[in-house]
């Protein structure tokens, strides 16, 4: 394995006719980091992966994996790459254990030799080794789907919305094993539409409209949030009047529905939090609201993804 990062990307970019699906993308990912792309569909995270997985050229920009031009150096690399992709791929009328030797003879090796790597998973699966691959829930396809892609005993990993449409038990166990593979040293680059995954990663870069809109560590990204936010509860109030009255308040930056309650960004950066509750609360009085409740919350990743995602369409 290289010395250097396990992913550098710099200035990628890649249209399909007058679509832009990434612009100038730059990230790194780091030895044994567990790194997340985080982004809704749309955002350009598949077309991203598969250039880092060798299987789409970019039209701009170039990316090295484990020291590895992915465009001048594809062939050594696709032996080293173990690549999940979004939409189960295997074999549904193949059994469990028919799919996992197929995929191992490909890599020209066999699965008792991918024991030490797939262990942890093939353990959960032994019990439906003669079962259809396309009789298994979702769950179990996931983790069918990540031995295969760990037979060949891969250098890296790629995994592209790995627990879409998997149940919440599922998913946890699916990250609790990415987590043991990162612990024992194996990087991993993983997408998802989730923003409660982020948190599992080391560090995730949020994307939207084929942009990184930015990238630190789950945590440090809500702290860096740059603007007051309130959490606003109507008590029996129209939510959706509380809404737009809350919109309509002159420094107003943005508004947004989070669960029982409204968080409220203020557009103005210096302002004491006091005097914005108290502003807001007058306001509210006089738009028919009357018994508002509000306090300042620190930001979560959520908050920061739309915050990023209003300023990017601005720009």
């Amino acid at each position: 394995m290289s010395d250097g990062p396990a992913v550098e990307a710099q200035g990628l970019g890649r249209r399909f006719g007058d679509t832009v699906a990434l612009r100038d993308i730059s990230f790194q990912v780091d030895p044994g980091e567990l790194y997340g792309v985080i982004g809704p569909d749309g955002a350009g995270k598949t077309t991203l992966f598969r250039i880092l997985v060798t299987l789409l050229l970019p039209d701009a920009g170039s990316a090295r994996v484990l020291g590895r031009d992915v465009v001048k150096e594809l062939w050594t690399l696709r032996t080293r790459i173990g690549y999940m992709p979004g939409r189960f791929s295997l074999y549904p009328d193949l059994s469990v254990a028919e799919n996992l030797g197929f995929f191992a003879a490909l890599f020209d090796t066999t699965v008792a030799e991918a024991q030490d790597t797939i262990a942890p998973i093939w353990v959960q699966l032994e019990q439906f080794a003669e079962r259809r691959a396309g009789a298994l829930s979702g769950g179990m396809k996931q983790k069918l789907a990540l031995c295969c892609a760990l037979v060949h005993r891969p250098e890296i990993l790629f995994l592209d919305e790995p627990t879409t449409g998997v149940d919440a038990v599922s998913r946890k166990e699916f990250w609790d094993l990415l987590a043991r593979l990162r612990d024992e040293g194996l990087p991993i680059v993983v997408s998802t539409p989730y923003m409660d995954e982020a948190v599992r990663c080391d560090r995730v870069s949020l994307m939207q409209a084929g942009r990184l809109l930015v990238t630190d560590r789950p945590d440090a990204i809500g702290r860096g949030y740059p603007r007051p936010l309130l959490a606003v509860r109507g008590h029996g109030a129209d939510v959706l009047g509380l809404l737009g009255a809350l919109r309509r308040f002159p420094h107003a930056a943005a508004v947004w529905p989070f669960g029982e309650s409204l968080h409220y960004t203020d557009a103005r950066a210096d302002a004491p939090v006091e005097m914005i509750v108290r502003e807001l609360r007058t306001h509210c009085t006089s738009a028919g609201m009357a018994g508002v409740a509000m306090e300042p919350i620190p930001a979560s990743i959520e908050d920061a993804f739309m915050w990023y995602m209003v300023q990017e369409q601005a720009a």
